[in-house]
């Protein structure tokens, strides 16, 4: 795989992201129940306990399919076999992450970190706006900020070329990149 060469190495700066994740959280929050309460003529916004009950209860499911759309994208695009995807919550920083030990292309790795943002993220929302649920609005709102890391990533890979060789850090938010 590496024919001896030392890789590049791409690190996230987990507390430039969580800065930005916040931003635009608050951000898409804001406009996105702005905006639907525009779309559906409704200008005023109530919740329950168990509005917020089922909110903390969504938001966790999400975060858990977040990375379970990554192991998706590992095996769909980058042909990854199931015994070598891993999954967990690293509570030093404080995340969940889905990774694999084997090394994808680089063309697959960028579909396989954006997955989440559709599904997850875009979807919901889109969801939100046609049943005019500010709930589901929030939740997709604050998905569509949590996926900003996978961006960043995103970000950093299309400088290389789509036959350059992921390998994902186990531990880090890093990549490894054999071009």
């Amino acid at each position: 795989m590496t024919d001896g060469r030392k890789p590049i190495i791409v690190e996230l700066d987990m507390r430039r992201i969580a800065k930005s994740n916040l931003w635009l959280t608050l951000i898409l929050c804001i406009v996105f129940v702005f905006f639907n309460s525009l779309l559906h003529q409704r200008y005023s916004v109530s919740f329950s306990f168990w509005d917020v009950l089922l909110f903390i209860l969504g938001y966790i499911l999400l975060i858990a399919l977040h990375e379970i759309f990554h192991l998706i994208g590992f095996m769909l695009f980058g042909r990854v076999k199931f015994k070598d995807l891993e999954y967990g919550v690293n509570l030093k920083l404080g995340v969940a992450y889905a990774t694999t030990t084997t090394a994808l292309n680089n063309a697959a790795m960028k579909k396989a970190l954006l997955l989440p943002f559709w599904t997850t993220g875009v979807i919901p929302t889109l969801l939100g706006f046609i049943y005019d649920s500010h709930l589901i609005v929030l939740l997709g709102a604050m998905l569509i900020a949590g996926a900003i890391g996978d961006f960043y990533m995103y970000k950093e890979l299309r400088k290389y070329p789509n036959s350059a060789l992921i390998k994902d850090d186990p531990e880090l938010p890093r990549l490894y990149i054999y071009d």
